[in-house]
């Protein structure tokens, strides 16, 4: 399982790149497309939107089911990545470049945890 270093995580399996501008760009982990299978469309959040930390602001839907993103902070969307409407796979070939929005304007982190953290957390969920 690919856990970069660098990045932040969420419980609900998204990771958050800090960006030096204070904005962060957020998409899913690598146990999370694996979970998810061969994804197929992806619901795009709308630029200018605010975000809240724990709730959902976009959907992907794989061969399996449509499942909800959860958003890791509160903010505004700043930018979408618009390629993946065209190839939503790229999630599933590069989860940690095929970034899913750019959000500005933090006012809230929520519950982010390290690289060694998540790895902990994911060892707990493969237990249950």
């Amino acid at each position: 399982m690919n856990i970069p270093a660098e990045l932040k995580y969420s419980k609900s399996h998204e990771w958050v790149k800090e960006l030096e501008d204070g904005s962060v760009l957020v998409g899913i982990t690598d146990y999370a497309q694996d979970a998810l299978g061969d994804l197929v469309f992806i619901t795009l959040p709308v630029v200018g939107d605010a975000t809240t930390a724990e709730e959902s602001f976009c959907d992907v839907e794989s061969i399996k089911a449509v499942s909800d993103v959860i958003c890791p902070v509160s903010g505004t969307i700043a930018e979408v990545n618009e390629g993946l409407a065209d190839e939503p796979e790229k999630l599933n070939s590069e989860p940690y470049e095929a970034w899913i929005a750019k959000i500005e304007n933090i006012t809230d982190k929520g519950e982010l945890l390290s690289a060694d953290e998540y790895a902990a957390f994911l060892e707990t969920c493969e237990e249950a």
